[in-house]
């Protein structure tokens, strides 16, 4: 097993195996702070995201790509979200309303359809595993959008994709980002149990 994800990196320089470790790096603590409601999510996740964004641009992974670059761009949304108070009290964990529910399900198939949009613009030749990215792809957009919100549902979507891309990975060839995602979806689990609690807890003070 470790010959098979050692192997990917016997052609890979070493400035790819080093931004690929401190994306590896700041991806975790990213989830560990989140787990936590801890502010820090935010930028130890832009970190990584950035990094994996290059990473995955070198590589040619559009959609992957795409799903970073968006990751970024949804953390400095979802810093400012938890960053605000509204009448001296900061974002409250909740559960998605109809109407976000809604907005999330659209967000999951427009999300593909713009994906597979872009492979086809650029005349990739789409295999597979691109189709498994597409669906990834949606289910984490609206994960972020969710994790801005403080939703609870955010992190059935990580476990959910999670469980996608971790195979994906391993074939491309990042091995590092494989385990990577074993440890998120662990740590999801975790988050999705802790934010349960939480939430629990805030309905019976109420």
């Amino acid at each position: 097993m470790f010959d098979f994800f050692l192997n990917s990196y016997k052609n890979a320089s070493t400035l790819q195996i080093f931004l690929e470790a401190i994306a590896f790096v700041f991806g975790i603590l990213s989830v560990w702070f989140a787990k936590k409601e801890n502010i820090l999510v935010y930028p130890t996740g832009i970190i990584s995201t950035i990094i994996t964004s290059y990473l995955l641009y070198l590589a040619g992974y559009l959609g992957d790509m795409m799903v970073n670059a968006y990751f970024t761009i949804m953390s400095i949304y979802g810093w400012i979200c938890w960053s605000k108070q509204t009448n001296n009290t900061i974002l409250q964990i909740s559960n998605i309303t109809a109407r976000e529910r809604n907005i999330g399900i659209a967000m999951f198939i427009v999300t593909i359809f713009v994906v597979f949009g872009i492979y086809t613009f650029f005349d990739y030749n789409i295999k597979t595993d691109n189709y498994l990215d597409m669906i990834a792809s949606g289910i984490f957009f609206t994960a972020m959008w969710y994790m801005a919100k403080k939703k609870l549902q955010n992190w059935t979507l990580w476990i959910i994709g999670n469980i996608f891309v971790i195979p994906l990975y391993a074939y491309r060839g990042y091995g590092m980002l494989s385990i990577q995602y074993i440890i998120f979806t662990i740590l999801a689990i975790s988050a999705y149990a802790a934010w349960k609690k939480n939430l629990a807890n805030s309905h019976q003070i109420s």
